[in-house]
């Protein structure tokens, strides 16, 4: 095992799951395109007029719940975080600069 630091682009996402992702992709600003569905409760418009999702005080989405740390909309999540995979780059990446404290334990071959 090694630990990941930010120039390791070793991936091994089994290393991180839904039962110890942090929900770190969370904190970061998601644009809503035409295509998504998210209910408007949950949206805000930005200062260049496009639709986000809308954040609480603390950078945290507003859909997440944060007792589970689980999307509250998940079958209608936005595209963008349709796409973000867990423990690929950018995802490792955000760990580390909001989880400084906590090692990414990853598996080599």
């Amino acid at each position: 095992m090694q630990h990941m630091n930010a120039t390791n682009d070793t991936d091994d996402s089994a290393a991180i799951s839904c039962a110890t992702c942090e929900a770190c992709c969370c904190r970061l600003e998601v644009l809503l395109m035409g295509e998504d569905d998210v209910p408007t409760r949950l949206t805000a418009q930005d200062q260049w007029g496009g639709w986000v999702m809308r954040r609480l005080e603390d950078g945290w989405c507003a859909a997440l719940d944060r007792n589970t740390l689980r999307c509250t909309i998940y079958e209608r999540r936005p595209n963008v975080c349709r796409e973000y995979q867990v423990g690929d780059y950018e995802c490792m990446g955000e760990r580390l600069r909001l989880l400084p404290s906590k090692p990414i334990h990853m598996h080599t071959s």
